[in-house]
């Protein structure tokens, strides 16, 4: 199931690189948050209109549908300057940035250990950037600021724990909508055709069906067994690209890629070993 929902996310990142081509971000974002919420209507349906009348910390809830927001515009906007291998490794770096914000935002403490993996997993992000003045890009840019995003919104989540997963994916989706359409009012609207518009609402569906996929894993086997094959997700993200645009990541970029990889296994194995401790 693990493998499933990576693989989903995998195709519909692939799918929003294609479409992002001819479409604009605030279109795509707007189309897929459509097909998300129309998804979602039965489980809105059955929840009721009470937990969402009355969410709890409305402050929060406001800041994580942010980060929510901007982390996905800039997925988008990165797609449409680096090979997409490289914006999956830039957000793979996320729970990296989670570990090193939880000790100021979350109260959490972080041993010698974690931080030393905090500071080769960035050392890894730098090593993917390449920089130097002919690779740092607006592309790149967008994917460090995403990437960035995405960890405040996996840490506004972490605070939100026990607020029902219903009114929070529907805050993210109503969000998006709200958002896309501004942008599309800013960048206009190209008129797409019927096979283009089935894969904008494949962009929504994909998204959430992954989720159900990851979701499902995470109760049937311990988070330890099934969450390491996260990482798959940029060896999807090479193949994708090479078939389908004929991208080559540069060398640099799969060093990068292995460190940050190897960071975070280490940090997430560390983790499990301090529950485990504490469970003791």
């Amino acid at each position: 199931m693990m493998l499933l929902g990576v693989l989903l996310f995998a195709v519909n990142d692939t799918l929003g690189k294609w479409l992002v081509g001819a479409y604009t971000v605030g279109q795509l974002f707007l189309v897929r948050s459509i097909a998300g919420l129309c998804f979602m209507a039965p489980f809105i349906w059955r929840t009721g209109p009470e937990p969402f009348l009355r969410p709890p910390r409305p402050g929060l809830q406001l800041l994580r549908v942010a980060f929510s927001t901007l982390e996905g515009s800039l997925f988008f906007w990165a797609l449409t300057e680096l090979p997409l291998a490289e914006v999956m490794t830039y957000y793979m770096a996320g729970p990296i940035y989670v570990t090193a914000l939880s000790p100021f935002l979350l109260g959490e403490r972080v041993g010698w250990r974690r931080w030393t993996a905090v500071a080769v997993g960035f050392g890894g992000v730098v090593l993917a950037l390449d920089p130097s003045p002919g690779s740092f890009s607006a592309g790149a840019v967008c994917a460090l600021v995403g990437s960035f995003s995405y960890a405040c919104f996996m840490v506004a989540t972490r605070k939100l724990a026990g607020t029902p997963g219903t009114v929070l994916m529907t805050a993210q989706l109503v969000a998006a909508v709200l958002f896309g359409g501004v942008l599309v009012l800013v960048q206009g609207w190209t008129p797409p055709g019927a096979l283009d518009l089935v894969l904008m609402l494949c962009l929504g569906l994909g998204s959430l069906s992954g989720n159900l996929c990851v979701n499902q894993a995470l109760r049937m086997a311990p988070a330890s067994v099934v969450v390491p094959y996260q990482y798959t997700l940029i060896l999807w993200g090479m193949l994708f690209g090479y078939l389908f645009f004929g991208e080559m990541v540069g060398p640099l970029t799969l060093a990068g890629a292995a460190v940050i990889i190897g960071a975070g296994l280490f940090i997430f194995m560390r983790e499990q070993q301090l529950r485990g401790q504490v469970g003791v």
